[in-house]
């Protein structure tokens, strides 16, 4: 079932929602005006629209009401009680689609207190350059063609894997916050080469283009990670240097456990720990 003909609604407009909003507009998924919104601030709706041409609304109840599919674009902690605030205009006509790392479908469900059409997903902030990557859980109680309207809708913005749902918090540590990490990555290589003598723009510009460069020839190739490091790296010669002082700070073991910090933490918040 395609989204094409259906009016999409958003419940919040912040980065990830209007990444979204951006991807299914350029996309020409629906047009512009099929695609609502409502923010509790005002100027930002107000941005959104003349940015997109999308149909700013007077609350999230209205949104519920005239959309087809929702989409649930708020913060984990504020959840229960937005839906709490929409609970008696959503029905089965409604898909329900949500964003909020860590909730699961078990606990929107029981806030709904009724049946409802709902897929959890995990998107990443990538999804604001089209470069984004999304986990889609499959669910119960779903209608034909549900699963392959939340898959158009969000490869608009990237790439898109379905999974298990108790995987999910797993893809939160490691896609859902990895571009954090990767940031640091690239601030650290950046540093490095300030420390050597190139000026800050110069250091900026290799740093990003090589880690951009690096994702891109490991997408296109299908190398292994380890045979592109194989590749760069000459007996005696630098880049074996500079993986050795990598080693030696135990970049692979922080990382890993930055994946698994990030993972316990979405498991907190989906069980209500602050």
């Amino acid at each position: 079932m395609s989204v094409k003909g259906k009016t999409i609604g958003f419940v919040g407009s912040g980065a990830m929602g209007e990444a979204l909003i951006k991807g299914i507009v350029e996309a020409s998924l629906v047009a512009p005006d099929s695609v609502l919104a409502f923010d509790v601030r005002a100027e930002r709706l107000a941005e959104l629209s003349q940015r997109y041409g999308i149909r700013p609304v007077k609350s999230n109840a209205e949104v519920v009401r005239s959309a087809d599919v929702v989409i649930l674009a708020v913060k984990p902690q504020i959840m229960v009680s937005v839906l709490n605030d929409v609970r008696a205009a959503l029905g089965r006509r409604n898909l329900i689609i949500s964003i909020a790392a860590g909730v699961s479908t078990a606990k929107l469900r029981e806030t709904l207190g009724a049946p409802a059409r709902l897929i959890r997903v995990m998107p990443n902030t990538p999804a604001l350059v089209l470069e984004g990557v999304t986990a889609i859980a499959k669910g119960q109680g779903l209608e034909a063609g549900d699963l392959e309207t939340a898959e158009e809708l969000f490869r608009a913005v990237g790439k898109v894997v379905v999974l298990d749902e108790e995987l999910l918090d797993a893809v939160t540590g490691l896609s859902g916050s990895g571009p954090a990490y990767v940031a640091i990555v690239i601030e650290a290589l950046a540093d490095g080469g300030v420390k050597m003598g190139l000026d800050r723009a110069t250091a900026m510009t290799l740093a990003t283009q090589t880690v951009l460069g690096a994702a891109r020839l490991l997408t296109q190739t299908g190398l292994h990670p380890g045979a592109l490091k194989d590749m760069v790296s000459s007996p005696g010669g630098t880049t074996i240097a500079g993986i050795a002082a990598l080693e030696e700070g135990g970049i692979r073991t922080t990382l890993i456990k930055a994946v698994e910090r990030a993972t316990l933490r979405s498991r907190e918040l989906g069980r209500g720990t602050e």
